[in-house]
């Protein structure tokens, strides 16, 4: 039995190693985001702070270790046997849950997750145990219902906080130096910087350090008691040395203050978070050497007290944890995916916006200006146009890809008030959301630098609302989830766990395999956007045209033998593979000043034959799109098949567009365009071919040889087919005028 216990504690500890890695890759945006959105120094840089940072912060970890042994349930009211329950239960949600989280880029709660699913887990096993009548007792007596609550209120309060306080410190000091803050930093800097980096130090050393493994009660004493000293004494000696910094070396004061803050948040985040992926496996360990420590005790009625007594985490435990963490920075593809969904709902440059717009963030934003408008009114004109002044933003080079997101000041102040309030959450011992504090810190300054103006508020607050829904769902989901397996760990027993294990194992590597091959394909996408210049454009055009050409036939003729066919899966295929060409199309017309912004000032014919052409390309794909969707849901409703005359009709129809097409895309590529007057006679012969269709299905109408549903998706066809081919000859004419151009240019 006890052999059976030792593989539960070693398959606990390996998910513990999976957990590291899937919750780092997921917790990376909380202290990188800042720094890499503000480019303040090379990424390599960047991550060589942040390790070193997560390696020290790692031994501020010891104190929380309690949340995951007693912060949820009472441990006294289970046996060994329940306790190994559930911890495998949580360990397994959680490790499935991340990795899901990371696949999507979106950011989550490591520390919502491990207490909603510590709950999940308690709750199952003691209402199992209640059920089976040997424990007639209130499930409220097995939970530790007022840890809970106040654990879950201090993460929602958090997030309030979070995002009011950076709103109000990032709009305090935007007035103060104003987006063109390079002269008042000469004088003002160094005090700024000294105040930024004394701030850290505080929260770090005298609110932080306390629970350090390495910390000794003499050492934290003469902290205490010598507080004023140590912060006067960092405020002088911080702000003396960033004015030397900068006087002798040139070197940027707030790059300084966001490494030091990069380094600050790293660490609060291993002292903080470091609880959720390895608390509960050692929680494991030491109920496993409490019940070796007795000999002769049954698992089945050994009841786990113990846990309730301090203990102090082994410190190898501790460092082993924090390198496991470093490695996960600098190889995880998926903590790139989920930086970039906060950098970009962050950023203060347009751009391409990953989220639409809904009922809720459009009328938040009417609000906000009525409110705005209103309250404006009260404010003298004069006071009103110097704060403007100090939110005017800098003109930023829109052709540089290595643009940052926002600035230097900003990342500052992220950083400073984000590992402030973690820090002080940590000595505190409440498990704050690393996530939730440094997500909305950066909404709260994004609001306040006037990031989200009227042109991308509707969509940065959508984004906002769908991470924030996300937490709700990691709570739901993880109590969920854990609930269910630790259900069915209690009563399948070994096998279950076996089962489960391997089906983690499963789903964490199709995953990885999936989100390295969407990956690759959105690099090769933004390289060929970003290597486009003047001398290749008309290169990348025409391979551009000549693709969705040759596609839109191929996918026409498919979606004509599923319509013959009433094939769902073919249909179903045809429409992702049409999604898939118009969001590249929509891409690249997003890209579209990016592009133009990189051609010289004589190239403007290029540009706009260029928009020309990706105007008529995107009208294609429009049309084929409402030739596709009709019919899939034709068939997928259940309608009636189309009548033969109707089919053999669409079949004609479709050889004739995919020869027609094939023309087009042949002259294209070979930038020959001699036979312009045969192509408009097969248009117009085609054109023809629909009016004398229409015609017959009129006919059949009168007849009433067909049904409404067949007559209303065969007229559809025949009216995208026509819109098709006149879109189809504007771009053959299109791509004719930029070849002729760029000739003539050659050849002058």
């Amino acid at each position: 039995m006890e052999n059976i216990y030792l593989a539960f504690i070693v398959v606990l500890f390996i998910l513990a190693i999976s957990d590291l890695i899937v919750g780092v890759s997921n917790d990376a945006v909380n202290f990188l985001n800042s720094a890499v959105g503000s480019k303040a120094a090379s990424f390599k840089w960047v991550m060589l702070v942040a390790a070193l940072g997560v390696l020290i912060g790692a031994t501020f970890s010891g104190g929380m270790m309690e949340i995951a042994r007693s912060g949820i349930f009472h441990p006294d009211k289970f046996y060994f046997s329940d306790i190994m329950v559930i911890f495998l239960a949580v360990m397994i949600t959680d490790v499935i849950l991340l990795d899901t989280f990371n696949t999507l880029g979106l950011p989550t709660s490591t520390t919502v997750s491990i207490v909603f699913e510590l709950l999940g887990a308690s709750v199952a096993v003691a209402y199992m145990k209640i059920s089976n009548g040997a424990e007639p007792q209130a499930i409220s007596e097995y939970i530790n219902s007022g840890k809970a609550l106040a654990i879950i209120s201090g993460i929602l309060l958090s997030v309030v906080i979070a995002f009011s306080v950076g709103a109000i410190i990032q709009y305090i000091t935007r007035v103060l130096f104003t987006f063109n803050y390079q002269k008042r930093f000469r004088v003002f800097g160094g005090i700024f910087g000294g105040l930024a980096i004394t701030a850290i130090v505080y929260f770090i050393l005298i609110k932080g350090a306390k629970d350090a493994a390495f910390m000794t009660k003499d050492a934290y004493s003469w902290i205490t008691t010598h507080q004023p000293t140590i912060i006067f004494g960092s405020f002088a000696g911080f702000t003396a040395l960033l004015y030397l910094l900068n006087l002798l070396f040139r070197i940027n004061i707030l790059k300084v203050v966001v490494l030091a803050g990069t380094f600050a948040l790293a660490m609060a985040f291993a002292g903080n978070d470091l609880v959720n992926f390895i608390g509960v496996p050692l929680a494991g360990y030491e109920s496993y050497k409490t019940l070796l420590a007795t000999q002769g005790a049954d698992p089945e009625f050994f009841t786990m007290g113990s846990l309730k007594q301090a203990i102090q985490t082994p410190p190898m435990f501790l460092v082993m944890a924090g390198i496991v963490m470093v490695i996960t920075l600098y190889t995880s593809r998926k903590a790139k995916t989920v930086i970039k969904t906060s950098v970009d709902l962050s950023r203060q440059s347009e751009g391409e916006e990953r989220f639409g717009s809904t009922p809720l963030s459009r009328g938040i934003v009417r609000i906000a200006i009525n409110v705005s408008d209103s309250l404006g009114r009260f404010v003298p004109v004069r006071i009103k146009q110097n704060i403007s002044k100090s939110f005017v933003p800098v003109v930023a080079d829109t052709t540089d890809k290595d643009q940052p997101a926002f600035d230097l000041l900003r990342a500052s102040v992220n950083l400073v008030v984000s590992s402030a309030l973690i820090a002080m959450g940590t000595s505190l011992k409440l498990p704050l959301s690393t996530t939730y504090v440094t997500f909305m810190v950066a909404m709260g300054t994004s609001l306040s630098d006037g990031a989200w103006d009227r042109d991308s508020a509707v969509y940065r607050i959508t984004g906002v609302f769908s991470v924030i829904a996300g937490w709700f769902f990691t709570a739901l989901s993880a109590f969920m989830v854990s609930f269910l397996l630790g259900w069915f760990f209690f009563v399948g027993g070994v096998y279950a766990i076996g089962a489960m294990v391997f089906l983690a194992i499963f789903l964490v590597y199709r995953t990885h395999k999936m989100h390295v091959k969407s990956e690759l394909k959105k690099e090769e996408s933004h390289k060929e956007l970003d290597d486009l210049n003047e001398d290749n454009i008309l290169e990348s055009c025409t391979n551009n045209v000549n693709q969705i050409l040759s596609q839109t036939q191929l996918e026409l003729k498919k979606v004509i033998s599923g319509l013959a066919e009433e094939n769902i899966k073919t249909l179903k295929k045809t429409r992702k593979n049409v999604e898939k060409l118009t969001q590249k199309a929509k891409e690249r017309k997003n890209s579209v000043t990016i592009i133009i912004g990189k051609l010289k000032d004589d190239a403007i014919e290029s540009g706009h034959f260029y928009v020309q052409a990706l105007d008529y390309a995107r009208e294609i794909l429009h049309s084929l799109n409402f030739i596709v969707t009709p019919t899939f849901d034709h068939v997928n409703n259940n309608h009636k098949p189309l009548a033969e005359p109707q089919l053999n009709e669409l079949k004609v129809l479709s050889q004739q567009l995919g020869n027609y097409l094939t023309k087009i895309s042949t002259d294209i590529s070979e930038f020959n365009f001699t036979n312009q007057e045969s192509i408009v006679a097969e248009q117009q012969k085609i054109l023809g071919m629909i009016d004398l269709f229409r015609k017959n299905e009129v006919k059949r109408i009168k007849k009433e040889t067909t049904s409404t549903k067949n007559t209303l998706l065969f007229l559809n066809i025949l009216q995208e087919s026509k819109n098709l081919l006149l879109f189809a000859l504007n771009l053959y004419k299109a791509q004719r005028d930029f070849v002729n151009y760029h000739q003539g240019k050659t050849k002058k």
